[in-house]
């Protein structure tokens, strides 16, 4: 259950990224720096933190085994993940981002055949390629009908361009992050821990964001003091707090699909929290009833994914049985 615990948690500080963000774009701050000053400003954070364990060392160690590596699933976890979300809060609100972002939880499922995961078997460990939790798939399904009971009624607010702008960035995003995160894992093997995974994509990622910054100077100028106030807030809360959070819940369940989309499916949390985010700092109007059934809806969701993996954990051998 602590995996689920963390992966709340990191779902309370990534609803910073969506109410911030909105806020950004409502003062009129363009999402070109929105995105890549949140990786900028984590830098330092991450290394100071790294510096301090005395864990720096074997991370660039790492790093340099594979450089194209790091800098590829670096640009796909992190890049092509937050450059479409903040291009998204362009063209819809911080709640209508939050709730299609939920759309992860299915992306992170179908990924599975992509990566072998360790079943135990009375022989001992096996590495087998990942099965889609169809399990699982049916409790992400029941949260993203909560999700969609939540939106319908605002979405009809929207025109098509508007939701279609809104909705395609994200969905790209929805398969970058649980993919670049995974590949990763993949790549490090548990030797290195949440904070220098993080900093490792971070840094690797840096030559994306900086040419981003590059093409925001010369079309949209420089941040305002308050964008760049605001990028620092979700650089904390969102990058590097919930960020290792998250990278921490999913490394603790790292080798089985089950717990690992279990572990993804909290993040729907996210959308609960943008939404008391919105109502409290950007007075958006209440949700309806049917706002409220779907928040039941993924209440329900969300102790059905905890309930199935927690039972997966206590019987290993008969999960194993059945591959």
């Amino acid at each position: 259950m602590k995996p689920i615990f963390l992966g709340i948690c990191a779902a309370f500080f990534f609803a910073f990224t969506f109410v911030l963000n909105a806020s950004m774009e409502l003062s009129g701050g363009s999402w070109i720096w929105s995105a890549s000053l949140r990786y900028i400003f984590m830098v330092p954070f991450l290394l100071c933190i790294v510096m301090i364990r005395k864990n720096l060392r074997p991370l660039l160690v790492e790093m340099k085994k594979q450089p194209g590596t790091w800098l590829l699933w670096s640009f796909i976890g992190f890049g092509l993940f937050y450059a479409p979300l903040c291009y998204a809060a362009a063209y819809s609100p911080g709640w209508l981002i939050a709730g299609t972002w939920q759309i992860t939880i299915i992306s992170g499922a179908l990924l599975a055949p992509l990566f072998f995961e360790t079943v135990y078997t009375k022989d001992g460990p096996l590495q087998v390629r990942g099965e889609i939790p169809f399990k699982g798939l049916i409790m992400s399904l029941i949260i993203l009908l909560g999700i969609l009971f939540m939106q319908m009624e605002h979405a009809k607010q929207f025109s098509a361009e508007n939701i279609l702008l809104g909705v395609v960035p994200v969905l790209i995003a929805s398969f970058a992050y649980p993919l670049g995160n995974r590949k990763m894992m993949d790549v490090c093997e548990g030797r290195l821990d949440a904070f220098q995974r993080v900093l490792g994509m971070t840094m690797a990622s840096l030559p994306f964001w900086l040419l981003l910054s590059l093409y925001g100077f010369y079309t949209v100028g420089l941040p305002s003091k308050e964008q760049n106030l605001q990028s620092l807030l979700v650089a904390l809360c969102s990058g590097v707090i919930a960020t290792v959070l998250f990278f921490k819940a999913t490394d603790m369940v790292r080798g089985n699909m089950q717990k690992l989309a279990s572990v993804e499916a909290t993040q729907s949390m996210e959308v609960l929290f943008a939404l008391a985010g919105e109502l409290l700092f950007l007075a958006i109007p209440a949700p309806s009833m049917l706002a409220w059934c779907g928040i039941l809806f993924v209440i329900i969701g969300m102790i059905s994914h905890s309930y199935i993996s927690h039972r997966n954990e206590e019987n290993p051998v008969k999960q194993s049985t059945t591959v």
